[in-house]
This record gives C-alpha cells, sequence and structure tokens, in this order.
C-alpha cells in the first residue's frame, strides 16, 4: 500500500472510528471498572438527593421562621424538582451532544455551590431562588447517570447496576433529610444545609476523578429540528409514555408522604422532637436494599410483574400509616419506602432498552414527568392536608396509586 491510500485509510478510520458493539468491550460486573463506576455513580446519586431533599425536614421550620403555610413552605422543595424537570428537557439532549462525564461533573459541583449560598440568604425569596438554581442545576446528574448506566454496563447487568445506582440516591434522601433534621434540633438549619453543601464538592470531586470516560457515547448534535424527530418518536412509543406517567405517579406519592408527615408527628398526639422526625428518615435504608433487589429480579419474574408488586406494597404501607400507634406508622413509612425504590428502578432500568435513539432525551423525559410529579403533587398534598388532614393525604396518594397499577397493567398487558 502506497502512502497515498494509507492516509487516505487513516483519514477514514479517524471520520468513521469502528463501533464498540461487541460484548467483550462493556463493563462487566466484577471488574475493576464496575467498582468504579458503581461507586462514581453512588456518590453522584447520593449528593444529588441529599442536596435535592435535604429541606424537606426542616419545612415546618421554615414555616415558623418565615411565616409561611405548609403549601408555600413546600415550595422550597416543589420549586427545586420543578427546575430540575425543566432542566432535563435540555440537560438531556445536551448529554447526548457533548458527552456524559463533563455534563454530571459541572451539574453537580453548581448545586453544590447554589445550596452553600442558600445557607446564608435572609429572605424567603433569596431562598426559593438558591432552591431553583439548584434544581435546575442537578437536572445535569439525574437523568445523565441512568443514560451513562445503560450506554457502558453490559446489557444483562443494567437492571442491577441501576438499582444500585438507586440505592445511592436512597441513602442520599436519607442522609440529607437526617442530617438536616438532626442538626436543625442541635444548632441551626442553615448549618445543617451548609454541611449538605461541603459533603456535595467533595463527591464531585470524588466523582471527577474515578467515573472512567464513556466508550461507546457517540454524539447527536444539538439541533432542534432532531430533538423535535426524536421527542416525537419517544412519544408515539407504545410503552414510553406509560413509563412517564408512571414516573409522574410514583414520585408525586412518594414526595407527598414525606412532605407532610414530618408536620403529622411534630403535633400532638405523637409531639415527636425535630431531631427525632430527622432519624425517622432511616426507612430510606430499606430502599438501599429493594432497588437492586427488584433490579436482580427483574431477570425472572418480568419488570411488569415486580413494578406492579412494588406499586402495591407502597399501597398497602400508606394504608397502614393510617392507624395512630408510632410503630405502625413506621411499619407503613419502611413498606411505602422500599416499594418506592423497587418501582423506581424497574421503570427508570426501563427506558434504556426500550428507546430506540437519543436514550439520553428518553432519560429526560421520564425524569421530567418524575420531578414533575412531584412538584405538583408535593403542593397540592398541602391543600389536603390542611382541609382534610392525614386522611385527606392518605385519600391522594392511594388514588395516585391506584392509576399508577393501571398503568402497571397496561404495560403487562402489552409484554414489553
Amino acid at each position: 500500500m502506497n502512502r497515498s491510500s494509507q492516509a487516505a485509510s487513516l483519514d477514514d478510520s479517524v471520520r468513521h472510528p469502528p463501533a464498540l458493539s461487541t460484548g467483550n468491550e462493556y463493563i462487566k460486573r466484577g471488574t475493576p471498572q464496575f467498582m468504579r463506576v458503581t461507586l462514581a455513580l453512588f456518590s453522584a446519586g447520593l449528593a444529588t438527593f441529599a442536596l435535592l431533599y435535604c429541606v424537606q425536614p426542616v419545612l415546618p421550620v421554615l414555616s415558623q421562621e418565615f411565616g409561611v403555610s405548609p403549601a408555600t413552605s413546600s415550595l422550597s422543595l416543589s420549586i427545586s424538582t420543578g427546575l430540575l424537570a425543566l432542566g432535563l428537557l435540555v440537560t438531556g439532549p445536551l448529554s447526548d451532544a457533548i458527552g456524559r462525564k463533563s455534563v454530571m461533573v459541572t451539574a453537580l459541583l453548581l448545586a453544590a455551590c447554589c445550596t452553600l449560598l442558600s445557607a446564608t440568604m435572609t429572605s424567603w425569596h433569596g431562598i426559593l431562588l438558591m432552591r431553583a438554581l439548584t434544581g435546575l442545576a442537578l437536572s445535569g446528574v439525574a437523568a445523565v447517570g441512568m443514560t451513562y448506566l445503560s450506554e457502558e454496563i453490559h446489557p444483562s447487568m443494567v437492571a442491577f447496576s441501576m438499582g444500585l445506582y438507586i440505592s445511592g440516591n436512597s441513602i442520599g434522601g436519607m442522609s440529607g433529610r437526617l442530617v438536616t433534621g438532626v442538626i436543625t434540633d442541635f444548632s441551626s438549619w442553615r448549618v445543617a444545609i451548609a454541611i449538605i453543601g461541603c459533603f456535595a464538592l467533595a463527591s464531585a470531586l470524588m466523582f471527577w476523578k474515578i467515573l472512567p470516560p464513556s466508550r461507546h457515547f457517540r454524539p447527536i448534535p444539538l439541533k432542534p429540528h432532531t430533538l423535535l424527530i426524536n421527542f416525537r418518536l419517544h412519544w408515539r412509543d407504545s410503552g414510553l409514555p406509560l413509563l412517564f406517567a408512571e414516573g409522574f405517579l410514583l414520585m408525586g406519592a412518594f414526595v407527598t408522604l414525606f412532605n407532610y408527615i414530618g408536620y403529622r408527628l411534630l403535633a400532638p398526639p405523637w409531639s415527636l422532637s425535630q431531631a427525632t422526625v430527622g432519624l425517622l428518615s432511616v426507612v430510606y435504608l430499606t430502599g438501599s436494599w429493594s432497588s437492586p433487589k427488584a433490579g436482580a429480579m427483574t431477570a425472572k419474574y418480568g419488570r411488569a410483574t415486580v413494578l406492579l408488586f412494588s406499586t402495591a406494597t407502597m399501597a398497602t404501607g400508606v394504608l397502614i400509616t393510617l392507624f395512630s400507634s408510632i410503630g405502625l406508622i413506621l411499619l407503613g413509612m419502611l413498606l411505602f419506602t422500599a416499594g418506592f425504590f423497587a418501582a423506581h428502578a424497574v421503570a427508570s432500568g426501563w427506558i434504556g432498552p426500550r428507546a430506540r435513539r437519543a436514550k439520553g432525551q428518553a432519560s429526560s423525559l421520564y425524569l421530567f414527568s418524575y420531578y414533575l410529579g412531584s412538584s405538583l403533587a408535593g403542593t397540592l398534598g398541602g391543600v389536603f392536608w390542611h382541609h382534610f388532614g392525614w386522611h385527606g393525604i392518605t385519600a391522594f396518594i392511594a388514588t395516585l396509586l391506584a392509576l399508577a397499577l393501571l398503568v402497571g397493567i397496561r404495560l403487562r398487558n402489552k409484554q414489553l
């Protein structure tokens, strides 16, 4: 072969690199790369949910300090999840264009900085602004992490690794609530929020250091026309819109319970302390067990069956919280939490294999619906709490879960 033909071949290989498609090139369980990915995504999920939900146990404290109603106080969480949902419509496609790791690292750093700033705000509107920016930044972690796993992990282990990622989310949600709940009782909510922000900064640096670069990522030009074509493709799919609806209903039910359970337990006849209410966040540990367990069970029983069982477990749990015994209330919260994280692990792990193209955008649409449910249902629940107390909250959540069961049945009947 002469020099000119060699140069032509080299140029062609640069412009058209060989596809990495064989199973041997995916990250498999038991390898050092799998451990690095697991630890990195676990820490990112932990930090993301700690930042997002750290205000939830102190909603009654914010109500008192700023003189706002429970529904208005819940905006400090709802505005974050709402902006996160909107941001997903941009950050998912952005990661399809420029890469996964760079988007996630930048997003986590910005969210940590905004959280630190929120601890210094003296006005209610200032807090809402910082919380909105925090949610917007976190959109760059939420969907992209799921997409990274679906691209880089061996297909046979995607459901399992997604479960581990979700377990990091559950522990993050617990840690954020636990730290702010306990420290607020002994110091102040501002100190608690600042500690969460510092932890997130450290997690972002570790994430940047240990996460392996993408090997199967193929950039898609960030063009409005392409985005619109992919958007239509996702919504015309027979299964994806049902999964989007499932995320909306499940997350709406979950956030509603934890937004207002604190108001209930701080009042008579329980009159628990803020620290004790914060300690109840240990129920999130059930999610760190149930999410990878559910992911593994899908191989044996099928996604739809595990999803329906997990949703039914949530419904059972919320009904048990109607009893006045604190032990039964805790049992109900345990079942509810375990069922939620299992159902979310199954539904979110279903997106990557189901999407035909633009998987980042598909994951973004799922999480857009997921966090939109958090914002709308989480705030609307305040109306039910104000007028009907815990019975109203239970009825509202039960309605959402009944709809989620119907969606799950449709998914099973379609045999997707």
